[in-house]
């Protein structure tokens, strides 16, 4: 991807009651929570204030929030950029990841009734469209409400925010990652986290969810082979 070329962000209509800034904090967001800017696009206030719609003071502010959680970075040409990746820093966001979400699997599963079972195995199938399409995009938008609604069940979990700072810095990275499922994911590990929920097993369902974390990033499984992803992530950005 060239770092000039065009870029596409899903908007949303703006509900009265959430202001233009927290709009565009939202849209920013989830645009690169879900991997629609690639890592290496370089942009800039006026260019995301044009294709929102919107002048440059609530961009302005929105980049501010979102540096601030180490999802952008703002340099000092006014530029914007997702933050380079490490390979030490990506095992580390990968690892908490496994940690947190593996804890709010097995608390929030005295909380999974009937009703919440039913929406995760439709989320599941949803998922399984988004792979048959082969897009990219939904696969982890999708994704990401499997593993949100899974969590949510428990309604005393403080969990969400940390892990949804960690989906938001490895966000560049999954659409390039999910375009690799095939070759690592061999084994439904969703469909396993649906049989422990179902058996009210919660080691079981523990293993699940760090598996199907593990597997989706078993791409880079060593020092060699993500220091190659990065580096073709950085050269899909030239």
């Amino acid at each position: 991807m060239d770092k000039k070329s065009p870029i596409r962000i899903t908007l949303t209509k703006r509900d009265e009651s959430v202001t233009i800034t927290q709009w565009v904090y939202s849209t920013l967001r989830n645009a690169i929570m879900t991997g629609q800017i690639l890592p290496g696009r370089a942009l800039t206030i006026r260019e995301l204030a044009a294709i929102l719609d919107v002048s440059p003071m609530p961009v302005r502010e929105a980049l501010r929030q979102l540096a601030a959680e180490s999802a952008l970075e703002i340099q000092g040409n006014r530029r914007v950029m997702v933050p380079k990746m490490t390979a030490m820093k990506f095992n580390e966001l990968c690892e908490a990841r496994i940690n947190l979400e593996s804890h709010a699997a097995a608390r929030a599963l005295p909380y999974i009734d009937n009703e919440r079972l039913q929406e995760l195995i439709e989320l599941d199938k949803e998922i399984d469209e988004a792979q048959d399409n082969d897009d990219m995009e939904q696969i982890t938008v999708r994704n990401q409400r499997f593993h949100r609604a899974l969590y949510t069940a428990n309604p005393h979990q403080i969990t969400l925010p940390l892990i949804e700072s960690l989906w938001l810095q490895l966000g560049p990275f999954m659409r390039l990652a999910n375009s690799r499922l095939e070759e690592h994911y061999t084994i439904d590990r969703h469909n396993e986290a649906l049989q422990a929920i179902e058996r009210k097993d919660a080691l079981a369902l523990q293993l699940a969810i760090a598996a199907d974390i593990r597997e989706g990033f078993a791409f880079a499984v060593t020092p060699e082979l993500l220091h190659s992803f990065i580096e073709q992530s950085a050269s899909e950005a030239d």
